[in-house]
């Protein structure tokens, strides 16, 4: 049976009536999509909002955090005044296990290592009601997918791969700690209407192709950045052909594009999943409610008129994609990717091969790539390239590992990491001679930034389905295409691979000894939850200060970044992972990633009061201790990439004010607004080109704060001459009322006291 089937069972108890009442409203047929965000209202719709315009309150189902942002989270919602979550929630362990030498010893040092923060997360867990996995469990969106998800639903997760739910028909959305705060404490969690990108899907894979390859071709199309705002929908009978766990790797990977999140409607593929995954409770409940838990006919009749931007693809013609290196949105398909190997001078031998992560670590995946790596070795074959192995949960390990396919890889010479991110996220202690020689890894993870994975500028990460990653790891080459070339064996003969065979869910069906899940208490009031005053891992929060109500005068600049700054650049992961409940800790490596506009290095900026250059979070200490505030400037999609809202959080604990850039994306906008940050845009991009390094900046108009109206920059260059700039920003009144009281918890816990 599944968790909380009674809050399932209330779900669509009233989901036809919210259904009906929205069409009513809105006067038309409704989308998928539509259809679960208005059932979602927090209050009841009274008008048609508008896309990409109105804010809109909502109630989520549930809530999911994962180890390294739930430390934060769970250090704020402590402080907010209740004594239970308000929505069923829970943590899962997966992000602090570093990658070394293999699954068995590295879970064993990481509980070892990592013992105060699990047992924080454990003892607060209890006590709030929150449900608990291990260390061990699984990473979170898969887990998610083999317990929680639920077609029609809604939740948040603080993560920006929480959309890999949408593989269950699920909205799904990466939010930051504080909006997961929102939400456990009761209250109404704010977004911004979606925009609706449609992809319809036509035809059926075959071959080599298989469902990442719909992602990485989408995000060739949309770019990083194309899905920003949006729900994208995928619909048409070549939806209907793929497998739930294949339709959630699209939906994970959407995050790559800036997708608010991806979903698919609900259909068989996903009952069969509910069913093989001890749910067949809810597949009988959503067959009951089933032409709610997709868009009316006229929506798939008549696309264009119900989406902002319609996307098709047919699947017949469809071919395995490459993406990469250094952007997830560089798609070039297998049949290009000898000559752009060559073009752009791309380090051909592949030496790492790594399949798995929350992407891609489903029964099917690993059965397609166990198929290609026996296949391999039939034929004589051997892997020229290092391959390793990332299950996504215990339940998929264990069984893969009852049904040989873990044997397959040992002969291989795969080696089988833990259950958890590991390199996806940094948390690999890669084994390389030369960190600064050029070289090629090929993953069938969702993200490929530089010093994503190993750290090291000099990695080229590219991204391919398990499939075509495990074909890689067999040649050793990146401009192998196992659709056309040949490979010698050890004999000397020449062989082609077949192509890759599988199963959608497991014949013999799922199975586990221990799935990892701790229940909370029924009574937590009795847990002590210890944080150690001496504790470099854990620090109490203290709240941030509130607007003095003032213009902010007198900033200094502290960096201008150059070009793609994500919140890898801004609170960098790998080894940083274990100060992720320690704010003062962290915020060491606050922006030390950025590229500096003004002299092309990183972690080096000018401190305007010696005129020395010092490494960027020093430099912000230093200006902090004086007193002064300062600005952050950016380019375009600043804060591209994941949830963390430490990159919010470490530049407010520092002392810096504003940032001020191009454009914003979406989930680090809105954890700046939390964190009671100014966030503002240049009104005419090319202003970014007059910041200079020793400006001192005022932000003016702060005063008469008001949704809709810009604000003006003075930019007071160190000649004497000034410059005054336009500024936009998306607050609503709501907003503004974070600003003004120093963040959005001060205003909760003002709220609760009120109440009390």
């Amino acid at each position: 049976m599944a968790f909380d089937i009674e809050l399932i069972r209330k779900v669509y108890g009233q989901l036809s009536g919210k259904v009906n009442a929205a069409r009513t409203l809105l006067g038309r047929p409704l989308t998928f999509a539509e259809k679960v965000l208005y059932a979602h209202s927090f209050e009841t719709p009274t008008m048609a909002y508008a896309r990409g315009k109105d804010y809109v309150n909502f109630s989520p189902d549930r809530v999911a955090m994962q180890d390294a942002t739930a430390q934060m989270a769970l250090l704020q919602f402590s402080t907010c005044g209740r004594s239970q979550v308000a929505v069923p929630s829970t943590v899962h362990c997966d992000h602090l296990i570093q990658a070394k030498t293999g699954a068995v010893a590295d879970l064993a040092t990481a509980v070892d290592v990592n013992k105060e923060v699990y047992d924080f997360l454990a003892s607060i867990s209890n006590k709030y009601g929150i449900g608990f996995w291990r260390a061990g469990a699984g990473i979170i969106h898969q887990v998610v997918l083999e317990n929680y998800a639920f077609p029609g639903g809604m939740m948040i997760g603080t993560d920006s791969h929480t959309p890999n739910a949408g593989g269950l028909g699920m909205i799904a959305i990466g939010v930051g700690g504080a909006d997961a705060v929102d939400v456990m404490a009761g209250l109404a969690w704010e977004l911004k209407m979606p925009k609706l990108i449609g992809v319809k899907l036509t035809g059926k894979m075959s071959g080599w192709t298989s469902a990442k390859d719909i992602i990485l071709k989408v995000a060739g199309i949309l770019t990083v950045k194309g899905g920003t705002g949006a729900i994208v929908e995928y619909f048409g009978d070549g939806a209907e052909s793929l497998s739930c766990t294949g339709k959630a790797t699209i939906c994970n990977m959407g995050a790559e594009i800036g997708a608010t999140c991806s979903m698919f409607a609900y259909d068989e593929k996903m009952a069969d999943y509910l069913r093989g995954t001890s749910r067949a409770d809810v597949a009988e409940l959503a067959n009951g409610v089933s032409s709610d838990l997709r868009s009316d006919k006229d929506v798939y009749d008549n696309p264009a008129a119900y989406y902002d931007q319609l996307i098709e693809i047919n699947l017949d013609e469809l071919e395995p994609y490459v993406n990469g290196p250094f952007t997830p949105d560089l798609a070039t398909p297998i049949s290009q990717m000898a000559a752009a190997v060559k073009e752009h001078g791309w380090p051909d031998q592949v030496e790492v091969a790594l399949i798995g992560s929350c992407t891609n670590s489903s029964y099917e995946d690993i059965s397609r790539s166990a198929f290609i790596a026996k296949n391999a070795m039939d034929k004589g074959l051997v892997a020229k390239s290092e391959f390793t192995i990332t299950p996504g949960s215990e339940l998929v390990r264990f069984t893969i590992e009852r049904d040989g396919f873990l044997d397959t890889f040992g002969k291989m010479g795969g080696v089988v990491l833990a259950n958890a991110c590991g390199p996806c996220i940094g948390q690999w202690a890669r084994h390389v001679s030369d960190p600064a020689k050029k070289n090629t890894i090929v993953t069938s993870f969702n993200r490929n930034f530089a010093k994503r994975n190993d750290g090291l500028s000099s990695t080229h990460a590219f991204v391919a389905s398990p499939e075509i990653v495990t074909a890689f790891a067999i040649a050793g080459s990146l401009s192998f295409n196992p659709l056309t070339d040949k490979l010698k064996n050890e004999s000397g003969q020449e062989v082609m691979l077949d192509e890759p065979q599988g199963h959608e869910m497991p014949p013999l069906g799922f199975d586990v000894e221990d799935a990892g899940y701790v229940a909370p208490a029924e009574d937590g009031s009795g847990v002590q939850v210890a944080v150690s005053p001496t504790s470099d891992r854990l620090q109490l929060l203290a709240p941030f200060p509130a607007w003095n109500g003032a213009d902010m005068t007198g900033l200094k600049l502290l960096i201008k970044a150059f070009g793609k700054c994500t919140t890898d650049h801004i609170s960098m992961a790998g080894p940083w992972l274990k100060y992720r409940g320690h704010l003062d800790n962290i915020s060491n490596n606050m922006l030390i990633g950025a590229v500096n506009a003004f002299n092309m290095d990183t972690n080096k900026v000018k401190n305007q009061f010696t005129g020395e250059y010092g490494e960027v979070p020093m430099v912000q200490r230093a200006y902090k201790a004086a007193g002064a505030g300062s600005i952050v400037v950016g380019d375009e999609n600043y804060g591209e990439g994941s949830s963390r809202e430490h990159a919010a959080m470490e530049p407010r604990h520092l002392g810096v004010n504003v940032i001020l850039v191009k454009s914003f994306a979406r989930i680090h906008e809105t954890n700046l607004k939390k964190q009671g940050m100014l966030a503002i845009t240049f009104a005419d991009k090319a202003d970014y080109d007059k910041i200079q390094e020793d400006d001192s900046i005022d932000i003016l108009g702060l005063t008469t704060f008001t949704p809709g109206e810009q604000l003006t920059v003075a930019l007071n260059h160190k000649d004497g001459s000034s410059e005054m700039i336009k500024v936009n920003h998306t607050y609503n009144q709501q907003q503004i009322e974070w600003f003004i009281a120093g963040g959005a918890l001060n205003v909760i816990r003002s709220e609760f006291a009120a109440r009390n």
